[in-house]
């Protein structure tokens, strides 16, 4: 009985639950938008809230910062399971980098404080690296055993790309830019139709596919 009540005590009331998630999400819409909107009170109006019952979920700025950056890494990794079952392999993955371009959009709007956050959780990079890393591996193995995509690539390179290409452009209106070259990049990794991929990551067997061209050359 006394381990029944406890639990009840802990578990979080519905309307709680609710307030943290309109917190999170009207943090997201602010921290997106940056400038001098970019405050607790600003978020807290958004989300139909009082300041104290902000503070109350996050009782730091730093804590909120890391909240949405957390909530939303998850919900790439859980977006490229669901696009594993709902869209073809390139589709899925072109999909999911776009996607990722609103997640780098809060990111910037937050950079500064987020720095903060991870030097107070020493995990934090680690986790989002792996989760990140872990979702768009997923994806293009599947569109690799599909013959769509070249294997030479990694999913670290996929991600450098990526991060490379939001944090070149911070004008107004970058974003549109930014989808536009993800566009050309996904486009250019799509394997042609007049040549196999190779292996990722299998140097042995790049070296002895180019030594076979090279005999089958020298005996014609």
């Amino acid at each position: 009985m006394t381990d029944q009540f406890a639990e009840t005590v802990r578990k979080p009331r519905a309307d709680a639950v609710r307030n943290r998630e309109r917190v999170l999400e009207a943090a997201k819409a602010v921290f997106s938008a940056g400038g001098p909107d970019a405050s607790l009170e600003a978020v807290a109006k958004r989300a139909g809230v009082g300041i104290g019952t902000l503070y109350r979920h996050f009782p730091t700025r730093e804590a909120l910062f890391e909240a949405v950056y957390r909530r939303e890494v998850e919900q790439l990794g859980e977006l490229a399971e669901q696009l594993k079952s709902d869209a073809a392999p390139v589709d899925a993955l072109r999909r999911w980098l776009r996607s990722n371009v609103e997640f780098v959009a809060t990111k910037k709007g937050m950079s500064a404080a987020l720095a903060l956050a991870a030097h107070g959780s020493s995990d934090l990079s680690t986790y989002s690296f792996d989760r990140l890393t872990k979702a768009v591996g997923a994806l293009l193995d599947r569109a690799v055993a599909a013959g769509e995509i070249r294997a030479d690539i990694s999913p670290e390179d996929v991600l450098r790309a990526l991060v490379g290409m939001c944090y070149l452009h911070d004008q107004p209106g970058w974003q549109t830019s930014v989808l536009r070259l993800l566009d050309v990049f996904v486009d250019g990794l799509c394997v042609q139709v007049n040549g196999p991929a190779p292996s990722r990551g299998d140097a042995t067997g790049s070296a002895k596919g180019r030594a076979q061209r090279r005999s089958r050359k020298s005996r014609t």
